[in-house]
């Protein structure tokens, strides 16, 4: 059955190859030197009550999600910006960004640490939960300035108490929609997760992310891996009309979604989450994975 992620997925895969631009000049290579041109629309926003099981997972390719989740480990609860200690959580796909000196410059972990973001942000949520100034940056001048290094894509969240819920929204500057930003990809399975963390160790219940991303592109060598998950979006929208015997389902007979649950005792310390405590139930992608050619 499709997700409100593969949903999503579709219709902004068709908004790109149908009023996407061509970028000039781009910035990123592939590995054999030639450019990595982008079609990318702007401005897309999507949203998921976690409430309510809309949790942002992917099921036209399959998701690491344990790895998106550790990357987040990286970046928030053990903050770091070395490449080697990223590969100790298993996140190695920060290879390609290494500035020369083992770390990918002062971004991401290395600035949360330094102005310790999270553990202020959770503060702030307990003495003044229904404060609006719940805002968390990576994108701090001094630290862009300081290093050579890939600008933070994910750079901004912010927080907001509703009576028993947890509500964030992030903010990308840009995505690259098939490999990590798009609908029920890394980017969203992990601040989705984020969400549940903070929600978990200030007491409350994630509520409704949203995630907006101000350029989403898919590059010009990812344009066949497009067409193939919409292809496989018919096919699954072909199996939900016939109600597939293979499609999880509950004692009601209805069909499950995927969900992700985190098994910890509320109140608990940022740092005492680990991998294990998740839980993915129902996820069910569709096979082969796909593989993609990344603009470095």
């Amino acid at each position: 059955m499709m997700t409100k992620a593969d949903k999503y997925l579709v219709d902004d895969i068709k908004n790109i190859l149908d009023n996407g631009y061509m970028d000039e000049n781009p910035r990123p290579r592939y590995e054999d030197g030639t450019p990595a041109h982008t079609i990318s629309v702007n401005h897309v926003m999507r949203k998921y009550d976690l409430s309510k099981g809309e949790f942002p997972i992917c099921t036209l390719r399959y998701q690491a999600w344990k790895t998106g989740i550790r990357e987040i480990f990286t970046i928030y609860q053990h903050p770091t910006n070395v490449l080697s200690e990223m590969k100790e959580y298993g996140v190695t796909w920060w290879d390609p960004w290494d500035i020369g000196d083992g770390t990918i410059g002062q971004r991401y972990g290395a600035t949360v640490k330094r102005y310790d973001l999270i553990h202020n942000l959770i503060e702030d949520i307990k003495k003044d939960p229904y404060g609006r100034r719940k805002v968390v940056s990576l994108w701090q001048e001094t630290d862009l300035h300081e290093t050579p290094g890939l600008a933070p894509c994910a750079f901004l969240t912010m927080w907001n108490v509703r009576g028993k819920y947890l509500d964030m929204s992030m903010i990308q500057r840009s995505g690259d929609m098939l490999t990590a930003s798009g609908a029920g990809g890394i980017n969203e399975i992990q601040y989705a997760a984020l969400l549940m963390m903070i929600a978990c160790v200030t007491g409350l219940e994630p509520g409704v992310f949203t995630h907006f991303v101000a350029n989403e592109q898919i590059y010009d060598r990812h344009i066949d891996n497009a067409h193939e998950m919409l292809r496989r979006a018919e096919e699954l929208a072909v199996q939900d009309s016939g109600s597939s015997i293979d499609s999880p389902k509950d004692n009601s007979g209805e069909i499950r979604q995927p969900v992700l649950l985190l098994h910890k005792e509320k109140g608990c310390s940022f740092e005492e989450i680990t991998i294990d405590d998740f839980e993915m139930r129902d996820y069910a992608p569709m096979k082969p994975q796909l593989k993609f050619e990344l603009g470095i």
